[in-house]
């Protein structure tokens, strides 16, 4: 067995048993840690399978910013897990259904999947010779496909501002500042002299 063969199953049992216990572990936070752990389970798939920079940028983007943003709010916000486990349970029937049906989708697909003999060299054909796998990518997404990157991007732009617009919440005993009030205010009526005598207070 070589190292790579060696370091695939080392890689595929760890992504598998982080996927198992970041759904069946009872502490949030250790589900947060072992879903960092399937996350560097799979960037090391990535780079055995030649695309460096996909995993460079799953540990950066998903284990540096994401997974840490979860470890951080379920860390910080108290957060009644009883509570959310009871909500669960009434659901459980028809999660457990949908899970089925994702297995048994997944079955279907697997036993008919049949690989063409043209595939590998469509694999080839993506990557021209002499390009690195990152400058590949680039001229993929930047010219044959960029009209969709930039859709994309829209619109995950528009999820965003819908996010912020959803959970913002106007509360009427805090006071604001009004930036433009305060630009459109008239000098001569923004002060007022005081004629104060000596000895007299304000």
């Amino acid at each position: 067995m070589s190292v790579a063969v060696l370091a695939f199953y080392l890689f595929a049992v760890s992504l598998l048993a982080g996927g198992l216990f970041t759904v069946i572990s009872r502490n949030p936070v250790h589900s947060v840690l072992w879903l960092i752990l399937t996350f560097l389970s799979a960037a090391g798939l990535f780079v055995l399978l030649g695309a460096e920079f996909v995993a460079m940028l799953l540990i950066i983007v998903y284990v540096g910013a994401v997974a840490v943003l979860f470890l951080f709010v379920v860390m910080m916000l108290d957060v009644d897990f009883a509570e959310l486990k009871a909500e669960m349970a009434r659901y459980m029937p028809l999660a457990l259904l949908i899970g089925l049906i994702l297995l048994m989708q997944f079955a279907l697909a697997y036993g008919s999947w049949i690989e063409a003999d043209s595939a590998q060299s469509a694999r080839q054909a993506v990557t021209p010779e002499g390009v690195e796998n990152t400058a590949a990518i680039g001229l993929l997404i930047y010219e044959k496909y960029f009209l969709l990157f930039q859709l994309a991007g829209l619109i995950l732009l528009v999820a965003m501002i819908g996010a912020i617009v959803l959970t913002v919440r106007h509360r009427s005993d805090v006071k604001r500042q009004n930036v433009l009030a305060q630009m459109w205010r008239d000098p001569a009526k923004a002060m007022e002299l005081k004629d104060v005598k000596p000895g007299q207070g304000l």
